[in-house]
């Protein structure tokens, strides 16, 4: 029975993983251990799955009696740890959410609806690294690997808005609380139909931009507001994150010559789904019908939206995507500048396939083969 190492469980993206693993029965079959930084010693977590008690997560040692570890930790965990069990002699397989391996030679990003081939190609080679992408990246794959690996797609431009959870759950939890800030400062003026809207704005205004407003983790105003900066810049003039887009994508799908894709990534005021709108170049111009069923085929979870008003408010918005497995992809249509550009937009949870699904979904594969 093959020994399952879960570091990271107890995070945002850990609890959702625990959460995916319980909803669709995957806790049977393997042996697990529970690795924690701060909890060690207590009691694991009840899966149904016999476990000892919670070990250390910076213990090298323990870590290499593991034949698999999920590693929901962390950039810096993964730097740290996982360098350290390889040059122990550990051969075992490391799935990570983290962005720390992606780009590795000896690493595949997972995805496997999209690139089931590419990481059984992996696995058969001798791969034993595997990386989630980045979760604005892995989303807009979710929605367009069909037409991208029907090669009709000169270049995407992708303008995203991306949701608190892509920062973290301290991120969340300081959006919600800049948005009780906002509604304490209101108060009963939202529901006075005599209030005058200006004072509304004003006192809104007054409130975000008091010294007082919290701001520790995102830097700024989110709630009433949206931040176009995501993580650290480059000397391209892009943001990490939007760096990210061409380079995760394109290896990904294993595409040669690269399809660019370029664009600027704003942080907006939703919790936990990522939105993106895109300019399409296509090398040719392709029937929107014919577009449209490449994309349902690519995967039973691209969710093709009609271009209509009531669908589109309906089923193309983060409040009626969030906390599902749906990649929903709508606003399909020519653009202006010609018959081969097509505008879309994309919504996906952050949360799902953007970080836990792929490392669940991972882990059936490695532990079925």
């Amino acid at each position: 029975m093959q020994r399952i190492g879960f570091v990271g469980w107890r995070g945002m993206v850990g609890s959702v993983l625990m959460e995916r693993m319980t909803a669709e029965g995957d806790w049977k079959g393997f042996a697990p251990t529970f690795f924690s930084t701060s909890q060690i010693g207590v009691a694991p977590p009840k899966v149904g799955l016999d476990a000892p008690p919670v070990m250390d997560a910076n213990d090298i040692v323990a870590l290499a009696t593991q034949d698999v570890i999920v590693s929901c930790q962390g950039d810096e965990y993964t730097r740290e740890i996982h360098p350290s069990l390889r040059k122990q002699g550990w051969k075992g397989i490391w799935i990570d959410a983290a962005k720390t391996l992606r780009m590795s030679d000896d690493a595949v990003i997972i995805l496997d609806p999209v690139n089931m081939p590419i990481i059984e190609q992996g696995l058969s080679k001798g791969i034993r690294d595997f990386a989630g992408g980045n979760c604005t990246v892995s989303l807009m794959v979710m929605a367009m690997a069909g037409p991208m690996k029907q090669g009709w797609i000169e270049w995407i431009s992708s303008m995203t808005y991306q949701a608190a959870s892509g920062a973290g759950a301290k991120n969340m939890q300081e959006l919600a609380a800049q948005m009780r800030v906002l509604s304490e400062a209101v108060g009963t003026l939202a529901t006075d139909p005599a209030a005058n809207v200006l004072e509304i704005d004003r006192a809104i205004r007054s409130a975000m931009r008091s010294p007082q407003f919290p701001t520790q983790q995102f830097g700024a105003a989110l709630a009433p507001s949206l931040i176009p900066w995501i993580d650290k810049g480059m000397a391209s003039g892009q943001t990490l994150e939007e760096w990210k887009a061409q380079v995760e994508a394109n290896k990904m799908l294993g595409l040669d010559p690269q399809i660019p894709i370029d664009g600027i990534c704003v942080r907006v005021g939703a919790m936990r789904c990522h939105s993106q709108g895109l300019t399409i170049k296509m090398k040719r111009a392709v029937p929107l019908d014919e577009f449209e069923a490449c994309i349902k085929e690519s995967s039973p979870w691209a969710k093709v939206i009609p271009n209509e008003m009531a669908a589109t408010k309906e089923q193309l918005t983060p409040a009626a995507i969030t906390g599902t497995l749906d990649v929903a992809i709508g606003r399909i249509h020519t653009l202006k500048m010609g018959p081969e550009y097509v505008g879309a937009f994309t919504v996906g949870d952050q949360l799902l396939w953007g970080a836990a699904e792929p490392l669940r979904r991972m882990l059936r594969i490695v532990l079925e083969r």
